[in-house]
C-alpha cells in the first residue's frame, strides 16, 4: 500500500488557448504554481480529515457485522479472525522487510501490536454484553481525554467539551434508548478499557507511521496483535473458526474493521495532529448509531440526532481551528 499521491499537476492548456507571444518560462511556471496552490492547499487541509471519516465509517460497519457473527465464534473468536485475517492481508500486500530496524523501531511495533490486541479484545467483550451505540460512546471517551491532554490551544478544549456533551447526550439513548443505567457493568468497564487502549493506539499509530515506510509498520504490528489474540480465540471458539461461512465473514470484518481503517488512520496521522484526530473520533458514536440502525435495526431518536449534530459540529470546529493555525507552505503538523 502506498501513501496518497500528491495532487496531479494541472494539464497543459490547449494550443489554441496559448498566447501569440511566448511568455517567459519563469512567468509560466509562476502562473502554473499559483493555479495549483488552491487545490494543493485544500487537499492538504481536508485530505487527512477525509481519511479519518472514511476509516470511521468502515470500522463501525465492520463492528456491526462482527456483532452478527459473535453467536458463531464468540467475542474472542471474532477478534482472532479479524486480526489474523487482517495480518495475512497486510503482510501479503506490504511484504515488509524484517531486517535493518533499530531496537526502538521494534519496540514501537510491539507496543502498537499490544495496543491493537487490547483495544480489539476489550471492545468486542463490551459489545458482547452491551449495545453497539453505548459501547462506542464509552470507548470514545479515551480519545476525547487524549485531545484535552495533548492540546496546546485553548479553543480545542472548547471543541472537546462540545463533543463530550454530544457523547453524553447520545449515551442516554444509543442502542435503542436504554441509556447507561441499565448497562451491564462488566460491559461498560470493558468499553472504558477499550477507550484507554484507543488513546494509546492513536499515539503508537502516529509513531509507527513516522518510523516505517508506507504501511510496513502497521503490517508488522498487526501480526503481533494476531499472535497475541490467537490463544484466546482458539480456546473459546476452537474448530468453529474454520467453518467456511464463519471464516468468510471474519475476513469481511477484518477488511472493514482493521485493514482499511487502520491503514487510512495511519496515513492521516502522518499529517494530522493527535489532538484534532482525537476530536474527530467523536464522530464514532454517530457512525455506530447509523450502522446499528442500518445493519442491526436499532432505532434512532430525535435526541440521537441532536447528539450526532453536536459531535459533528465539534469535529468541524476542531478541523477549522487547525487549518487556520497552518502557515503557508506547510502541511498539517505531526504529533510531538
Amino acid at each position: 500500500m502506498t501513501a496518497p499521491s500528491e495532487p496531479a499537476a494541472p494539464a497543459a492548456a490547449p494550443a489554441a488557448a496559448a498566447p501569440l507571444t511566448a511568455a517567459p518560462q519563469g512567468s509560466a511556471a509562476a502562473a502554473q504554481a499559483a493555479a495549483a496552490a488552491p487545490q494543493d492547499s485544500a487537499a492538504a487541509r481536508f485530505g487527512p480529515v477525509a481519511l479519518v471519516v472514511a476509516a470511521g465509517v468502515s470500522v463501525q460497519f465492520g463492528a456491526a457485522l462482527a456483532v452478527m457473527i459473535m453467536p458463531r465464534a464468540g467475542a474472542a473468536g471474532v477478534v482472532t479472525l479479524r486480526l489474523a485475517a487482517a495480518a495475512v492481508v497486510l503482510l501479503l500486500l506490504c511484504r515488509p522487510r524484517v531486517r535493518g530496524y533499530s531496537r526502538a523501531d521494534w519496540g514501537t511495533v510491539l507496543a502498537f501490536g499490544v495496543t491493537m490486541a487490547g483495544m480489539n479484545g476489550l471492545f468486542y467483550q463490551a459489545v458482547d454484553r452491551i449495545p453497539l451505540g453505548p459501547a462506542v460512546t464509552l470507548e470514545v471517551l479515551g480519545p476525547l481525554a487524549l485531545s484535552v491532554i495533548v492540546s496546546r490551544r485553548l479553543v480545542n478544549l472548547l471543541w472537546a467539551g462540545l463533543a463530550l456533551g454530544g457523547v453524553v447526550l447520545l449515551s442516554g439513548h444509543g442502542g435503542g434508548g436504554s441509556g447507561f443505567g441499565s448497562l451491564d457493568p462488566a460491559g461498560a468497564a470493558f468499553a472504558l478499557g477499550a477507550g484507554v487502549m484507543w488513546a494509546a493506539y492513536i499515539v503508537f499509530s502516529a509513531r509507527t507511521g513516522r518510523r516505517f515506510l508506507q504501511a510496513d509498520g502497521l503490517a508488522l504490528a498487526m501480526a503481533v496483535a494476531a499472535l497475541l489474540s490467537l490463544p484466546l480465540g482458539v480456546f473459546e471458539a476452537g474448530s468453529a473458526l474454520l467453518v467456511p461461512s464463519t471464516l468468510a465473514l471474519g475476513i469481511g470484518v477484518a477488511v472493514l474493521s482493521s485493514v482499511l481503517p487502520y491503514t487510512l488512520e495511519l496515513l492521516a496521522l502522518r499529517r494530522l495532529p493527535a489532538s484534532t484526530f482525537a476530536i474527530l473520533m467523536s464522530l464514532e458514536p454517530a457512525i455506530a448509531a447509523t450502522a446499528g440502525f442500518l445493519v442491526l435495526h436499532q432505532a434512532l431518536s430525535a435526541v440521537d440526532a441532536l447528539a450526532i449534530a453536536l459531535v459533528i459540529a465539534a469535529s468541524m470546529g476542531a478541523v477549522r481551528s487547525q487549518t487556520r493555525k497552518r502557515t503557508p507552505g506547510r502541511t498539517l503538523g505531526r504529533t510531538p
